[in-house]
């Protein structure tokens, strides 16, 4: 087969179906390649839904995973008060990983004991490429941090505690 015309551009039907098999092979959802003005994208529909992706709070994580679940009313008071150790905690604004130092290998932002003002750094949020500072709503003492470095946060997850 040769090439075909399409919108005034050659399509090697060969090529296309080279990409569509990498797709396959890499198991990609689509592929874009461009050669001067010339642009081949190819993308497929996948079938299979990702499940959901659920983090808990670094105190629910640190439960050892053998320990048998308990009952449904002991879960209910066991959760109350874990609940209420964070109604004063500052939570993520948005989904994305937090960082608690500005790069790799520097100190971190804050230090739990120390003293913040309103408006400093305690943490980022990386979200779609950008860096977002979390900073302090109050002046205070940083209590607690609830997240670790690099660990993905959801939206309305805590993340410090200032007192």
């Amino acid at each position: 087969m040769g090439d075909h015309k399409d919108n005034g551009i050659n399509i090697d039907p060969a090529f296309v179906r080279a990409l569509a098999e990498l797709l396959d092979d890499t198991q990609l959802s689509e592929i874009e390649v461009e050669d001067g003005d010339r642009k081949v994208r190819v993308a497929r529909n996948l079938t299979a839904a990702a499940a959901p992706v659920a983090y808990a709070p670094p105190s629910a994580a640190a439960a050892p995973a053998a320990a048998t679940a308990p009952a449904p009313a002991a879960a209910a008071a066991a959760a109350a008060p874990a609940a209420d150790s964070f109604a004063d905690a500052v939570k993520s604004p948005m989904v994305g990983t937090a960082y608690l130092a500005p790069e790799p290998g520097a100190p971190n932002f804050a230090a739990v004991g120390s003293a913040v003002k309103a408006g400093d750094t305690i943490l980022i949020i990386e979200a779609m490429k950008v860096m977002n500072p979390i900073t302090a709503p109050t002046a205070g003492t940083l209590k607690a941090v609830h997240v670790e470095n690099s660990q993905p946060v959801e939206f309305d997850q805590p993340l410090f505690t200032i007192g």
